[in-house]
């Protein structure tokens, strides 16, 4: 099922276990974005900080989000970009 649908269900409030479901499903793949875009940020230089930024959260929140989700391959930059 597309997201585009899904979200539709999520707004529907006529069947609101669907919606639920929906709103769940939502999630899981925001989630799944956030770590992939928080990724190819520490990829790209960008700092947590820089992260936290751009997500509009504070350094500790989103480093305690995914520090210990992310790739460990990926070398943390230690600057502020």
């Amino acid at each position: 099922m597309e997201s585009v649908q899904v979200a539709d269900i999520a707004a529907d409030t006529s069947d609101p276990r669907a919606g639920l479901r929906a709103v769940a499903s939502l999630r899981r793949l925001a989630d799944t974005l956030e770590l992939r875009q928080v990724e190819a940020a520490l990829r790209a230089g960008i700092s947590w900080q820089g992260i936290a930024d751009a997500l509009g959260v504070t350094r500790q929140a989103v480093h305690k989000k995914h520090a210990k989700r992310i790739d460990p391959s990926i070398e943390i930059p230690r600057r502020n970009a």
